[in-house]
């Protein structure tokens, strides 16, 4: 399968090439040039790992298959405890798919613990042998995650930027206690959309890649821009839908209703991937924070980034710049000379419209809504008290959401996060004393509700912490660079 780009600036790129390159040469991201068609049948048997080789194969079609089949059995086995997919009934009609069972207790584990192994063995295709520098924007989960997967991979070096004081204090110390020699984190001032446009702006710096050339390195992202980062997050929607009908919570065939804590918009964009594929998928709910510009959007087709910054109880979500949103609009727009005028257009005004017929092929597939902090607050506590069920701040708001849009199909909230790397918020909305310090908060929160902190979480308490320093948005270049 070839991969093209959103902006039509590259065309007929192999999967390797897309996820090596990370970000096309125009600016715009890779999107395949046409969807896969599922074997549902065939495939609503397997296991997690055995699915995803299927799922991914499909799209990534110059990877030799038995290279997925070994690398998806390596990367969803011991690490994932045996939950990868896990599915819980909340209530009736309601479930949770939990994605916080893999090793930094984040949905990103599912994705950049096999990303980095389709990269090492994408530069073995194209026999690229200069070392790759990835860099990572990130609005908490990514981080991590990213750090972990690729941390002591020969040939392979990542810095992470993330938004100083825009983290949990879990998510940080995450971050500043990596070890591995190939690693760097750098707190930003500023928030994840100055760390993004950063990040970005160095892989459009010609001169960049002109000094990293030189001496034999070249830039890659990690960041779910990456085709890499967001095609292993198609297969839980598949994994998902499978263990419903096995269950008898729908017929064989009727639709599924997902609802997303969204900021990025990759996991939700996942969704539309699974749907294009011929999976029964009903509505796609993206639900937001105070940041709600995306409800904006899918409510009346105009993107405007130019309002307040609120910084929230659910971090991951404080977005602005909803990069996949581009992969979204080239598919149901059918026009990169559009969608290259719409994100121009957002660079230099910081908005833009899309014509009628876009957002109506939008609001087919996508509802939308928002909560706030205290209506987050309000849901943790009404699911744990009513249906003895723990859930992290990013995942109220969208069981919030998912209440408002929830229609005859059942439902299923993406729940995105452990509690525990949010124990203060988490503690504080079932009516319990806050503790200063977060491991104490996570001892408070266990009492409370008998739920267990994961060890990977718990064990930060006594990590040495590696990495102090913050920089300017404007010094990512120079970072980038070191």
């Amino acid at each position: 399968m070839e991969y093209q780009s959103t902006r039509g600036g590259s065309t007929g790129v192999s999967a390797a090439e897309a996820i090596v390159r990370g970000l096309a040469p125009d600016g715009g991201l890779y999107v395949p040039a046409a969807f896969p068609k599922a074997d549902l049948d065939a495939w609503r048997s397997l296991s997690y790992p055995e699915l995803a080789a299927k799922v991914v194969g499909s799209f990534l079609t110059d990877y030799d298959p038995a290279f997925l089949q070994a690398a998806a059995a390596d990367t969803y086995g011991d690490a994932f405890g045996g939950r990868a997919g896990h599915v819980e009934q909340v209530r009736g009609g309601l479930y949770a798919l939990e994605l916080w069972h893999g090793p930094t207790c984040a949905f990103k584990d599912y994705a950049l613990q096999l990303m980095p192994k389709l990269l090492v063995q994408g530069k073995k295709n194209l026999h690229r042998t200069e070392t790759t520098r990835i860099l990572v924007a990130t609005s908490g989960d990514t981080g991590k995650a990213a750090l972990a997967g690729y941390a002591g991979l020969e040939g392979i070096q990542i810095a992470v930027f993330y938004p100083n004081a825009g983290t949990s204090e879990i998510q940080r110390l995450q971050m500043a206690t990596q070890q591995g020699d190939n690693v760097a984190v750098f707190a930003v001032d500023g928030n994840f959309d100055d760390a993004q446009t950063g990040v970005k702006r160095v892989f459009a710096d010609a001169d960049v890649a002109a000094q990293l050339e030189a001496r034999g390195i070249r830039l890659s992202s990690a960041n779910s821009i990456n085709w890499g980062r967001l095609v292993p997050q198609i297969v839980y929607y598949f994994y998902t839908y499978f263990r419903l009908a096995e269950t008898g919570a729908m017929a064989w065939g009727q639709t599924v209703d997902f609802c997303v804590p969204t900021g990025n918009f990759g996991d939700i964009l996942a969704g539309y991937y699974a749907k294009r594929m011929g999976l029964p998928v009903g509505r796609l709910v993206c639900a937001s924070n105070e940041n709600n510009v995306l409800t904006d959007f899918i409510r009346t087709g105009t993107y405007d980034a130019r309002r307040a910054f609120h910084k929230t109880a659910s971090p991951s979500m404080d977005i602005l710049i909803s990069s996949n949103l581009e992969r979204l609009l080239y598919h149901v727009s059918g026009s990169a000379e559009k969608v290259a005028g719409w994100m121009g257009q957002l660079a230099a005004e910081g908005r833009y419209t899309v014509d009628a017929g876009t957002l109506a092929a939008i609001q087919e597939s996508f509802g939308c809504g928002w909560a706030d902090d205290a209506q987050g607050a309000e849901e943790i506590r009404t699911r744990f008290e009513q249906d003895h069920y723990l859930c992290d701040t990013h995942t109220a708001v969208a069981f919030r959401v998912a209440d408002d849009c929830r229609g005859t199909a059942p439902m299923v909230v993406l729940s995105t996060a452990s509690p525990f790397k949010f124990p203060r918020d988490v503690l504080r909305a079932l009516g319990g004393d806050v503790p200063e310090s977060d491991f104490d908060a996570m001892d408070a929160l266990t009492a409370k509700t008998g739920c267990q902190a994961p060890a990977a979480l718990a064990e930060l308490k006594t990590r040495p912490v590696r990495f102090t320093e913050t920089i300017a948005p404007g010094a990512i270049r120079d970072a980038a660079l070191r």
